[in-house]
This record gives C-alpha cells, sequence and structure tokens, in this order.
C-alpha cells in the first residue's frame, strides 16, 4: 500500500505543480484574497504627506447645486487653490463637453429657436463663456486634467504632456491598452498642464481596486496615470523614465520620475499598499471656495499636491480598497502618490512565485514521506509544522519587507497531497472495516458492535452496575408448532418471526441480548445510556403486537401468539463467560423478574405484563392494574400492569370509562363478600371497543381474585 501511496502522492504533486505554473483565475483569486487579508491585518499607517484631496462632499453639493457644477465655480476653486499654494491641482473629473450652464451656450440655445437676440449682447455673452474663464484660470498653473477609458469606439486617446524615455527591451510592450477615451474639451486641453488617466482598472472593473496602472499604453503614445502626471509636475519633471530588463522584452521593472523610483509588476502597474481612510487627508470643497482666505486651510493645503474629486454618493465614484473599505475614487489616487512618496511599497516578482512553488512541492513531499513511514498523528503534525512555518514566513515577509508570498496554494495542496493518499487509505480499510462488521453484525447488536469499535476492540470480562429494563418475548404453543413443521420449515418460519419482531426491538433502541428456542430476550439502557428507557421498551412491545398481527395475516403459515414480560430494575450488564470466549448480557434478580413474569402471561391472560418497576416510566400509556403475582423464586408478589395501548389510546374516553370501572371491580374482588360478575361484564363491554385481547384477561380475572388481595 506504501508503493500505491507514494504513486498517488507524486501524481497528485505534479498535476498540482502544472496547475500552479497556469495560474488559472481561481488561484489567482484565492492568492489576491490572500494579499488582502494580511493588508487587513497590517495596513499602512497614516502619514502626514503634502497631498489632499478637495472633497466634492455632500454639504458642497447641497450648497453649490447638482454636479456637474457650472466651469466660473470651478475657475474659482482653482483661483483659491492657487492663492492657498497648492503646488499641484489634478481634477478627477472630465470636461469631455462644454458647459451646459454657460451663459454663451444659453444665448446660442435661444438663437436657435428664433429670439431676437441684438447682435451686440451676443458679443458681450459671448466673453461669459464659462469654458473660456476656466481654461484661463488653469493657464500657466501646475493644473491636471483627467481622461477615462470607455468603450466608445472611434475615440482616440489624447496625446500625453509628459516625455517618455525607455531602458530596456521595450518595457512598455505590457503596458494595459487605452483603446479610446473620452476627449477633453479642447479649449482646456490647450491651457492644460499636464493629462493623466483616472482610471484605476485596465479591466473595467473598478469595485475593488487592489493595483493600478501607472502608465497606458494608445495608439497616440504612452499616457501617465493621474497620480504619475501630479507627481512629475510636482516635482518640476517634464520625462518619466520607464526601465526594463536588458533581455526580457516587454518586461517593466521599475518607472522613475525624477529621484523618485517605483518598482512596479512586469505589466507596469502597481500594488497599492492601502492604508485606513483618514480625514486628514480631506478638504470641503465648500471650504476652500468661502468667501475669506482660512490661514488654518493654507497651512493644510500650500506646497501640496490637491487632487479634485467626491465622495458624495449619488456621483458614483465610489471604490473598494484591498482592506475592505468604501473610499472616493480620488483617494485611491492619494494613497498611491503617497506611497510613491513614501517608498513604501509591496513587492512580487516571479522569483517570489517560483518560492511558493518549491514551497509547495517540499511540504507535500515531506507529507507524503511521512505518511509512508509513519502514522496519520505524525504526518499531520509535520504538515501542520511546515504549514505554520510558511504562513509565518509569508507574515514575516509581508510585514518586514513589503513581499507578497502566496501561502495559499503551499497550504492547499499540502492539504490534498495529505488527503488524497489518506483517502485512499480510509477508502480501504473502511471497506475491509465493513466486511468484518457486515459479518460480525449477525452475531452481535449494532448498539455493541458500535461500543467495541469505540473501545478499538479491547474486549474483557465484567461488567457495571446500572438500571435497566428487560424484556422476554415467548411464541405461545410452540410445541405443538415445532410438531407440525419440519426443522428446516421452522427453523425458517422462526428467522422470519424473529427478524420482523427484532426491528421493532432495535427501532426502538435496543440491545438484542439472544434468541433462546423460541424465545427473545432483549433490555434496554445499555451499553448506551438512554433516559426514557421505560417507555422505549414498552413502545417496543407495543409495535411487536403489530407486527405478529401482520406476521399471521400472511396466508399459509400457522397463526401464532406471543407473551411479553418486561420489568426494570439494577443489573450487571457486561461481558459474561469464559476468558476464551464470552458475550455480552445483563444478569441479576431484574432479568429473573422479566422472565417470570413473561411466563405469568398465560397466567394473566394476556400478552403484555409489566412490572410495577417498569410501569413507573411509561405513565403516559395505556395501563391497568394486573395484581400482584405470586412468581418463581421470589418469597413476595410482585405488583404488575398490562400494557393496554399507546398514548392515544390512553386519552380516549372509552379507555377513561374503562379505568374507572377496572378500579371497581378490582376493589370488588379484594372483597370476598361481592360479587364481581357484573363488573367483570361492564368492563368486558367496555374493554372490547378499545383492544380485542383485553376479552381474555377480563375472562380469566375471576379466578384470580387472590392476585388482587
Amino acid at each position: 500500500m506504501r508503493r500505491i501511496i507514494l504513486a498517488i502522492g507524486l501524481t497528485l504533486l505534479s498535476v498540482l505543480t502544472l496547475i500552479r505554473a497556469a495560474d488559472p483565475l481561481p488561484v489567482q483569486a484565492l492568492r489576491e484574497n490572500y494579499f488582502d487579508y494580511l493588508q487587513r491585518l497590517n495596513p499602512r499607517e497614516y502619514t502626514e504627506l503634502p497631498v489632499r484631496v478637495v472633497d466634492i462632499d455632500e454639504k458642497s453639493l447641497a450648497k453649490f447645486g447638482q454636479w456637474p457644477w457650472p466651469r466660473d465655480l470651478l475657475a474659482e476653486l482653482v483661483d483659491n487653490l492657487d492663492e492657498y499654494g497648492a503646488a499641484v491641482i489634478a481634477f478627477d473629473v472630465l470636461f469631455n463637453e462644454p458647459d451646459r450652464m454657460s451663459p454663451s451656450r444659453l444665448l446660442s440655445r435661444m438663437a436657435d429657436v428664433d429670439l431676437n437676440i441684438p447682435a451686440a449682447v451676443l458679443d458681450q455673452m459671448a466673453s461669459l463663456d464659462t469654458d473660456v474663464i476656466f481654461a484661463g484660470a488653469i493657464a500657466g498653473r501646475n493644473v491636471v486634467l483627467g481622461v477615462a477609458q470607455v468603450t466608445q469606439p472611434g475615440l482616440l486617446p489624447e496625446t500625453a504632456s509628459a516625455g517618455f524615455a525607455k531602458i530596456g527591451a521595450q518595457p512598455s510592450l505590457g503596458f494595459p491598452f487605452l483603446s479610446s477615451s473620452a476627449p477633453i474639451l479642447p479649449v482646456l486641453r490647450e491651457t492644460a498642464a499636464g493629462i493623466g488617466t483616472i482610471s484605476v482598472s485596465p479591466s473595467g472593473q473598478t469595485n475593488l481596486v487592489r493595483k493600478a496602472p501607472l502608465v497606458w499604453k494608445s495608439e497616440t503614445g504612452l499616457l501617465p496615470s493621474l497620480s504619475v502626471e501630479a507627481l512629475r509636475l510636482a516635482m518640476g519633471e517634464s520625462t518619466v523614465v520607464i526601465r526594463g530588463y536588458p533581455d526580457l522584452i516587454g518586461v517593466t521593472e521599475k518607472i522613475h520620475i525624477g529621484e523618485l523610483e517605483i518598482p512596479t509588476l512586469p505589466d507596469g502597474q502597481l500594488w497599492i499598499r492601502y492604508r485606513k481612510d483618514h480625514p486628514d487627508l480631506y478638504v470641503s470643497a465648500q471650504d476652500v471656495l468661502a468667501g475669506t482666505l482660512d490661514p488654518a486651510l493654507r497651512a493644510a493645503l500650500e506646497g501640496n499636491i490637491v487632487l479634485v474629486g467626491t465622495s458624495a454618493a449619488g456621483l458614483f465614484d465610489i471604490r473598494t480598497t484591498a482592506i475592505g473599505e468604501s473610499v472616493a475614487g480620488v483617494s485611491i489616487h492619494a494613497q498611491i502618490i503617497e506611497q510613491i512618496l513614501l517608498a513604501d511599497h509591496l513587492l512580487r516578482d516571479d522569483l517570489v512565485a517560483a518560492l511558493e512553488i518549491i514551497a509547495f512541492v517540499l511540504l507535500g513531499l515531506v507529507i507524503l514521506i511521512v505518511m509512508t513511514i509513519a502514522g496519520p498523528i505524525i504526518s499531520i503534525s509535520s504538515g501542520a509544522g511546515l504549514g505554520a512555518l510558511v504562513c509565518a514566513g509569508s507574515w514575516i515577509a509581508f510585514s518586514r519587507y513589503g513581499i507578497l508570498f502566496d501561502a495559499t496554494f503551499p497550504l492547499i495542496g499540502g492539504i490534498l497531497a495529505f488527503s488524497v493518499p489518506a483517502a485512499y487509505q480510509f477508502i480501504v480499510v473502511d471497506r475491509d472495516k465493513r466486511l468484518i462488521r457486515s459479518s460480525f453484525s449477525h452475531y452481535v447488536a449494532p448498539a455493541i458492535l458500535n461500543q467495541i469499535e469505540k473501545s478499538g476492540h479491547v474486549l474483557g470480562l465484567g461488567g457495571v452496575n446500572r438500571t435497566i429494563t428487560v424484556m422476554f418475548c415467548d411464541i405461545r404453543n410452540f410445541t405443538v408448532l415445532s410438531e407440525a413443521m419440519s426443522a428446516s420449515e421452522l427453523v425458517s418460519f422462526l428467522n422470519e418471526l424473529f427478524t420482523d419482531l427484532g426491528a421493532e426491538i432495535l427501532h426502538e433502541n435496543g440491545t438484542i441480548d439472544k434468541f433462546i428456542g423460541d424465545a427473545i430476550m432483549a433490555f434496554w439502557n445499555a451499553p448506551v445510556e438512554v433516559e426514557n428507557h421505560r417507555e422505549l421498551a414498552a413502545l417496543a412491545a407495543l409495535k411487536m403486537r403489530i407486527a405478529l398481527k401482520n406476521f399471521n395475516a400472511h396466508g399459509g403459515r400457522p397463526k401464532i401468539s406471543t407473551a411479553i414480560g418486561i420489568s426494570s430494575g439494577l443489573a450487571n450488564v457486561g461481558n459474561i463467560g469464559s476468558k476464551d470466549r464470552f458475550n455480552y448480557s445483563a444478569i441479576g434478580d431484574t432479568v429473573n423478574v422479566a422472565s417470570r413474569i413473561e411466563t405469568s402471561c398465560r397466567h394473566v391472560c394476556y400478552d403484555i405484563v409489566l412490572s410495577d418497576t417498569a410501569a413507573e416510566g411509561v405513565a403516559n400509556l395505556a395501563l391497568l392494574p394486573a395484581g400482584r403475582l405470586e412468581l418463581k423464586g421470589k418469597s413476595e408478589r410482585i405488583p404488575t400492569c398490562i400494557l393496554v395501548g399507546d398514548a392515544d389510546i390512553k386519552r380516549a374516553p372509552k379507555f377513561k370509562d374503562l379505568v374507572n370501572c377496572h378500579n371497581t371491580l378490582i376493589s370488588a374482588l379484594k372483597d370476598d363478600g361481592r360479587n364481581p360478575d357484573k363488573l367483570i361484564a361492564d368492563c368486558l363491554e367496555i374493554a372490547t371497543q378499545i383492544e380485542p385481547g383485553l376479552a381474555s384477561f377480563y375472562g380469566c380475572i375471576a379466578r384470580r381474585q387472590g392476585d388482587f388481595r
């Protein structure tokens, strides 16, 4: 089996290694979620940096009206930010259409509907074109306007204001492709100092942002992101340097903006190291547009890169970060700038990916080798120890060095490398176990077999004292029956009968002790403790009565009857016999009483008789006192009851009438001077409507007066 396990494990390791090398989407998704979890455990700390967001928030919209605002208001915003000393102003906003609120545009619409507007007025209003006013405000200032990726074909992307220098073998070849973008209004494009893309996802999926392109490629050339362009202007640089490898075509290693060095993914994207959103990053646009200059606001904005965007929910620019926060899209650009300024980057390259595969293979090989040499406990312990080592290494690499080492695939691969061979072992062992159990279950009750399995097959002589309920069931007139059948016919007959009766005992959690010729011995509350064992035994007896009735209903077989005696009390339950051969059984006075009560069923003339100790636990069933019986071997008479039916019968009005009549009859039977015949007839009239077997019981009760005195 060891060779088979080793072969299965090595095959599985090979397949999983190929899957990891192919890196399908499910593997990528699992890895990225794990990296998110690392960032949530250890997010970047907020540091005071020259980066601010002017937020077009809800209170700003409430004061100045719905978006988009008139461009002359945005011009005022730019003027005030410049007055506050902002180094760069970058708009995370699109300006691809003329201002619909511009006076010149409104007059043009009036002229289109043939309103007679003097030419002088038209000339004067033309000078109030808000797009021209906004263009004048941004002219000569470090203002970056944004473009975004769109699906509409035929819209060529804008040409970058920045220059690009490339070092290496075409490092920009793998950059995300910007097929089309909404064009900036020409009057604004001509005066803007910089152009940057505000899109943060090449796939267009922007709900969760883990990484973002720093530079895009398009038919018109390269185009920087909003954050890169803002940094370029802030540092007074004209060129962005893209560094690749001399022998790897289309792979980017780093991007340089002046003295800033930014390690990237091979496609030029930056894995964003997030911090929790911080209120100090934001300044309300309403405060910037206030009538007077605020010294505190100047202190917050002077010399800063200022990004203008919105956190208003109705403008749908809310994104989810890797640490699970919902933030304004503009704040992601701000966090990218912060990360670049701090040089606090997340690093992941092909070497890290190769180490992950090596860790997986080593983990799987160690587990396989240990499995073939040692048992499952040592294998699991070894695997758990190595898994913990991989997780610890991944955490240290991330928290100290910012290296993204994926622990999920080595862990899951290691678990699979253990689970599949272990499952094979389990299937083989379980198959053998089931074969043994199937054979052994013919000789012992299922509950006993379960106990044997749980105890590890450690069996010994001896037992424990426990309160149990014992049942004896005997076939009446068995001698006559045996004389009418051949031996083989009799065995077949008994097997069918005991199968039906035994099934009811097992259904009520009973343990079949043994089949004694034409009798069954069973008990409850051992080996498994059952709180309501008396009631379960009584219910089993009632179901056995029904099973016998169904058995007799089949044609071609002699009709039989049974007697059932039940008693509860203390007995010794355990393995009884010799050291070489023993049975799980019960012995004690309770067993003897149950056997004697079963024998006395003939005297009582009823099929189910319970001792008073057994009747104590079945008060919700239909019982009738059956007198105090004189049992062989007992010095005192034993109080007994007969079991008429279940709880439904007990609640029936007819049975309540029978109980009253029966109690009156018992009082008469105790008195030698009273004739019970009339009361017996009354009871018999009611009883036959409840349970036919009661006719025999009341038919012989007159000669049993001694049992009631």
